[in-house]
């Protein structure tokens, strides 16, 4: 143990309960809200912070939980150590047929990702997510993240969205 690491206790700073938010580091704010909106339904919030009311906040809201948009270059404090477009990995839930998702994502032109012999004959995999496992569509956004798209396996937790 060195002097900056603090010695393990067996009782942890916090429970985590849910994910209230999470930061993406963008090239483009308007291309985002437009992909986000148009291909997955989230809306597009415009705010200013108490700290920084001469700031122009954006966020994609969808279901209890937010995406805050930070553009490449003016980011805002505090962020991620390496805050870069493009590096993140992200699974959303949805009540929609993934197979009807990936058929419309088709036909509006995303770029889908192949996952060769693990998906079905319509593009769909099996994953195993937070609860269970998942049917899923892959895509990129305009940042080239990875964007998975999914159902529930089991009905009961599908009906819960």
């Amino acid at each position: 143990m060195t002097a900056d690491t603090p010695a393990a206790t067996t009782t942890p700073a916090a429970t985590i309960s849910s994910l209230d938010h999470l930061v993406l580091t963008v090239k483009s704010i308007p291309a985002t809200t437009k992909w986000y909106e148009q291909n997955l339904g989230m809306k597009h919030e415009s705010f200013t912070s108490a700290s920084s009311p001469e700031i122009r906040r954006h966020s994609l809201i969808f279901g209890d939980q937010k995406i805050n948009l930070h553009e490449a270059g003016k980011e805002f404090e505090p962020k991620a150590h390496t805050a870069l477009p493009g590096t993140a990995d992200l699974c959303f839930l949805t009540h929609d047929d993934v197979v009807s998702v990936r058929e419309k994502l088709v036909a509006v032109g995303v770029k889908l990702v192949g996952l060769g012999t693990e998906q079905t004959e319509n593009g769909i995999v099996e994953r195993t997510g937070a609860r269970g496992k998942l049917r899923s569509v892959y895509c990129r956004d305009p940042d080239n993240n990875l964007i998975e798209i999914s159902n529930h396996v089991d009905p009961e937790l599908q009906e819960q969205l």
